[in-house]
Parts: structure tokens; C-alpha cells; sequence
């Protein structure tokens, strides 16, 4: 029996897609905005602010001030803020996801949608920046 020829390997592009990072990003934000109330930048740089602080609510019984512990800095979750108080935190972001889960699936399908929709159309351009600009300077990354 005659030996199999063996296939040529095609070796895979090792650059980085500009237009896949930025897909990438759109989503994470879209996560971030709508469970923690900010960037994904602001998710990771963010001060930690979360907490409980007394607040006084007026007269009391037989004219006593009376105070009660409300909780403070939850508009916006940090990374530090998880890792100080994980269950307030956790608390936070489920009731953002209840309220938000809707409009955040409607975000992300238009953004899959809308960059399948840009690639195809500009398929041609493209490739004519990748292989005429990027390739010839060598660099780590394409459109």
C-alpha cells in the first residue's frame, strides 16, 4: 500500500484583532454597566466605598433622635468593594440584575448583530488596510 501524502500545515495567524477586542469591550461594558453600575475600567479602578453608615431620622419616641444604619456607596461596585464587603456587594449586583437583565440581553444581541452586520460590509476595506498597512510594518495586531 502506497504511503498517505501528508497535508500542508497552514500555520494561524498570531495577530491580535482590533475589531474582536473592541466586540469584547462592548459586551464587558455592557455587563459592567448593568450589574455594577459603571466601565469596566471604573470596575477595576474604582474606590472602595461600600458600607453602612449611621443616619439620624429626626425625633424619636419621647423626643429621643433615633438613628438607623443605612448603606452607603452602592451605585457603583468596585472591585474593592467585593472583596471588603462580598455579601452587600453580591446583594447590590443581584437586584442590579433583576432590574437590568432585560435591556442588557436587547444591548447584546444588537451589539453581536451589529459588528457580524460592520465586518460583512466592510469585509473589502478590511483587508485592504490589513494587508496593506499592518502587514508590511509587521505588526502584532490587524483590524
Amino acid at each position: 500500500m502506497a504511503r498517505r501524502k501528508k497535508s500542508t500545515r497552514r500555520s494561524r495567524s498570531r495577530a491580535v484583532s482590533l475589531l474582536n477586542v473592541a466586540e469584547s469591550y462592548a459586551y464587558a461594558n455592557i455587563l459592567t454597566s448593568g450589574l455594577m453600575g459603571t466601565t469596566p475600567v471604573g470596575f477595576v479602578t474604582g474606590a472602595t466605598d461600600l458600607g453602612m453608615a449611621r443616619q439620624a431620622s429626626g425625633m424619636g419616641y419621647l423626643g429621643n433622635s433615633s438613628s438607623s444604619m443605612v448603606a452607603v456607596g452602592g451605585g457603583v461596585i468596585s472591585l474593592g468593594d467585593i472583596v471588603t464587603a462580598p455579601d452587600q456587594a453580591f446583594g447590590i449586583v443581584q437586584s442590579n440584575f433583576m432590574n437590568n437583565y432585560q435591556s442588557m440581553a436587547y444591548q447584546s444581541i444588537g451589539v453581536g448583530i451589529g459588528f457580524k452586520l460592520g465586518k460583512k460590509l466592510l469585509r473589502r476595506p478590511i483587508s485592504n488596510v490589513n494587508r496593506n498597512i499592518f502587514k508590511p510594518l509587521g505588526a502584532g495586531f490587524k483590524l
